[in-house]
């Protein structure tokens, strides 16, 4: 590992562990407290005040083990960490400087660490489309993943955001409980290829929102499209150069009360104004990978979906209780991006024991499904490259479709702590079919601090 990424990950450990010892000092039987929202306590009632101030600091911790059991294309056992530290402050500044219905958000991430499905799951030269540790991702570098500024107007009916935040924070939002991610937060950022750049990556952006009624509102929003923050070094770049276009996404969200259960229904659109190359037809419009000419370059690229939260029922009269339903779908351009559809379905049951009323079990499905013109593509050049053995290295392998299921049982530990452990499948690795069904077993620790 580089001595950065050492470095950012010791700042993250050594921030933490201050924070804990202030907690001791303020208040030792705060800190650790099971009724507690936070590990470090309320500071001897200090943190309780800066809230009340309009200062709430925030740090957590994500971390997932994912370990293949069987299957995949490298069955050779092992097991691979990935994590996350997060640390920001919430602002509301109507009580800080009386500034009415305005709010503000600072947040820094640090990732670090090793994905079981880039290698053992996957075959390297395809790699899997989902992958068995959601964490995992986006350089082992600290990032400013949010600073923005927030105004609501006429009564709160208009509400406007501007600053460096993802899209995924406010269109085709979704929770982030299983480990999978195929069921992990906007599905539309996994699949846009090169364009929608989700959590901890932070793009120039406005969102507004108007609330039409108290269960309607609809929203559209601007979002730079810059791929030289991915690079690693520009955790904290927030000038425009390498910005090659502008997302574009507009959505409908309706959230109603069904026999006094809560649900949330999403639909939208996108469209990215940055140039996107042709997965097949090269500039004349013929197979690139047979002429060898440069993919044709479309002005353009958008796409769909449609997301649906339900309560179903509730356990005994308790509303925090019962079983709750989501489905995801999503479709892309055909032309230019390399998944053009995935769905998934989940459901998860909350305090499923009266010995644990705050545990929860889930269970989720999803289908990914690879280009048709891909496929085509690689076809066209293996053919072109005179191989048709996929064990030799030069094969391009065909992908078509790739399944995963998860199931999960996470342990209330504490009000600041929650233990997840799960099995995970997938079938068609990467949608290769050479390549053998996985099963993964997981686990997923969330904290706050």
């Amino acid at each position: 590992m580089k001595k950065k990424h050492v470095n950012a990950r010791l700042i993250c450990q050594v921030s933490a562990a201050a924070a804990l010892v202030l907690a001791g000092n303020a208040m030792a039987a705060d800190a650790f407290s099971s009724d507690s929202k936070w590990m470090t306590g309320d500071w001897g009632g200090e943190r309780t005040k800066l809230i009340e101030q309009g200062i709430d600091i925030k740090a957590d911790y994500v971390g997932e083990v994912g370990g293949n059991l069987h299957g995949g294309y490298n069955d050779d056992k092992t097991a691979r960490y990935a994590d996350q530290f997060g640390l920001g402050v919430a602002l509301d500044l109507q009580k800080l400087w009386g500034w009415d219905n305005t709010q503000a958000k600072i947040q820094l991430t640090n990732r670090n660490g090793y994905n079981i499905s880039n290698d053992r799951v996957g075959d390297p030269r395809a790699g899997t489309l989902s992958s068995s540790q959601e964490v995992y991702g986006r350089g082992h570098m600290v990032r400013l993943t949010q600073l923005w500024i927030q105004h609501q107007f006429f009564d709160n009916k208009l509400d406007v955001k501007a600053g460096y935040f993802g899209e995924g924070e406010d269109f085709n939002t979704f929770p982030c409980d299983f480990q999978n991610l195929a069921f992990c937060g906007s599905q539309v950022g996994n699949w846009a290829t090169n364009i929608w750049y989700n959590w901890p990556v932070s793009q120039a952006a406005i969102r507004v929102k108007y609330n039409i009624n108290d269960e309607l509102y609809a929203q559209i929003g601007a979002y730079n499209q810059n791929p030289s923050q991915l690079e690693h070094g520009n955790g904290f770049k927030l000038s425009g150069s390498g910005t090659k276009g502008t997302v574009l996404p507009v959505e409908l969200v309706w959230s109603p009360k069904v026999n006094s259960l809560p649900g949330e229904f999403r639909v939208g659109y996108y469209k990215s104004t940055a140039d996107a190359s042709d997965v097949r037809e090269d500039v004349n419009g013929f197979d690139a990978a047979t002429t060898r000419d440069a993919y044709k370059t479309h002005s353009s690229k958008s796409g769909y979906w449609f997301v649906a939260q339900q309560q179903l029922t509730s356990h005994n009269g308790d509303a925090s209780r019962g079983l709750n339903i989501a489905a995801n779908a999503t479709f892309h351009d055909k032309d230019t991006n390399f998944i053009d559809n995935y769905q998934s379905v989940m459901f998860v049951y909350k305090g499923p024991f009266d010995a644990r009323p705050k545990d929860d079990v889930g269970i989720g499905a999803a289908r990914i499904h690879v280009n048709d013109d891909v496929k085509k593509n690689a076809e066209l050049l293996n053919v072109s490259n005179g191989v048709s053995d996929y064990d030799n290295p030069v094969f391009s392998p065909i992908r078509e479709t790739e399944y995963n299921y998860e199931i999960n049982y996470g342990f209330h530990v504490t009000n600041w702590l929650t233990v997840r452990p799960n099995l995970q499948y997938i079938t068609h690795p990467g949608g290769v079919d050479e390549v053998d069904n996985a099963l993964v077993a997981g686990l997923k620790i969330q904290s706050t601090f």
